[in-house]
């Protein structure tokens, strides 16, 4: 197998979806026989500091030729000139999980200059792998050709049924970043709707990477008068995580943008049932049985899928039997990597098209791969 290396912006075991992807994709491959090592890079990454570029150049630099050079979309714009550079003797695997161009909340001018920086890097790039179905209208506009294109979804480990609260409030659980595309604001404005309600709120996720955002939604729950129901807890690792979700009753995001959803597929893994906005996986995640689904920005419905599984246990009862069903069709994190595998075997090519996909599976019949 052609030895590949991770370029990651930061440390790799930072808890973000795409942080934990990376990390687990790189830990699959390497069960799966592959070398893969990691170039970690500084932090300052999607905004490198002229130290940062000049110590990523100097890196890739030193990957010897032929290695398979898979590249984390938080650098994959800002590199784009390094990557043009080293393109023609390193096989680039762009790692999209969300182009930063799209990112919620970029100024104008900011948006474009990614969006320039990363067309350069994708044309550069022998494959394109793109963590979502929901990136690839927004890859697209790159103008990438199908042909290089791969969709390589998440995994999701196993995990016990959670108890629940079992008496007193139902307890909600949002696992999500406070930054703009989370819905955190939104969320509160539609639960203080329903205050009647006896429930409380586990707000689990970093408050430091987007501190405006964070102090903005603290502030949302004092205004409204919930700091006694909302529970911040910040950055969680995965025993203290794992206890969140076994005492919480229902799975709630009311996030305005993803490509997959990977809070709500192990949400479901705990046999959780959702409510959550229609954006990335999460239709096909959840289905019509697991959870209730809302429009993405649209607090009024949100308000009304919350007020009727706060109301009624029985609904509650029927959705987490749904989610207890569709934990068991979860592909796993083994899964996702033998699928980036083929598709890294494929990479330097002998003309096959790899069209490969790794899509939630709602049949059970394990198709995730067209040729």
């Amino acid at each position: 197998m052609t030895p590949s290396v991770l370029v990651a912006p930061g440390p790799l075991d930072s808890r973000t979806g795409g942080y934990i992807y990376d990390r687990r994709m790189v830990e699959g491959l390497r069960r799966l026989g592959r070398q893969v090592d990691v170039l970690e890079l500084d932090s300052s990454f999607p905004h490198p500091t002229p130290a940062a570029l000049e110590h990523a150049s100097r890196t890739l630099a030193a990957v010897r030729a032929g290695t398979i050079t898979m590249v984390d979309s938080l650098a994959l714009g800002p590199l784009a000139a390094i990557i043009v550079r080293e393109a023609s003797r390193l096989p680039v695997v762009a790692l999209v999980h969300l182009p930063l161009a799209a990112t919620i909340g970029l100024e104008r001018e900011d948006a474009a200059r990614f969006e320039e920086d990363e067309r350069r890097a994708l044309a550069a790039a022998a494959r394109v792998v793109v963590t979502g179905r929901a990136s690839l209208p927004l890859i697209a506009r790159y103008a990438v050709d199908a042909s290089r294109v791969v969709v390589v979804e998440p995994g999701t480990d196993p995990a016990p049924l959670a108890h629940g609260s079992r008496t007193g409030p139902v307890e909600l659980l949002t696992v999500a970043t406070l930054n703009l595309g989370k819905g955190h604001e939104m969320l509160l404005e539609a639960l203080s709707a329903v205050s009647d309600s006896a429930w409380r709120l586990t707000c689990a996720g970093s408050l430091t990477r987007d501190p405006a955002t964070a102090a903005r939604v603290r502030a949302t729950a004092a205004r409204l008068q919930l700091e006694n129901r909302v529970t911040f807890t910040g950055d969680l690792d995965r025993r203290a995580l794992a206890a969140c979700y076994d005492r919480a009753d229902v799975a709630v995001l009311a996030t305005r943008q993803e490509t997959y959803g990977m809070a709500v597929a192990e949400a479901l893994a705990h046999g959780l049932p959702v409510v959550a906005t229609m954006t990335g996986a999460i239709p096909d995640l959840v289905g019509d049985d697991a959870g209730l689904l809302v429009p993405v920005g649209d607090t009024a419905a949100l308000t009304a899928a919350l007020a009727r599984v706060l109301g009624d246990s029985g609904l509650r009862a029927r959705l987490a039997e749904g989610a207890r069903r569709r934990r068991d069709r979860l592909p796993t994190w083994d899964d996702a990597a033998r699928v980036m595998s083929t598709a890294l075997d494929r990479v330097r090519g002998s003309g096959v098209i790899f069209r490969g996909h790794f899509p939630y599976d709602p049949t059970g019949d394990g198709s995730v791969l067209e040729k």
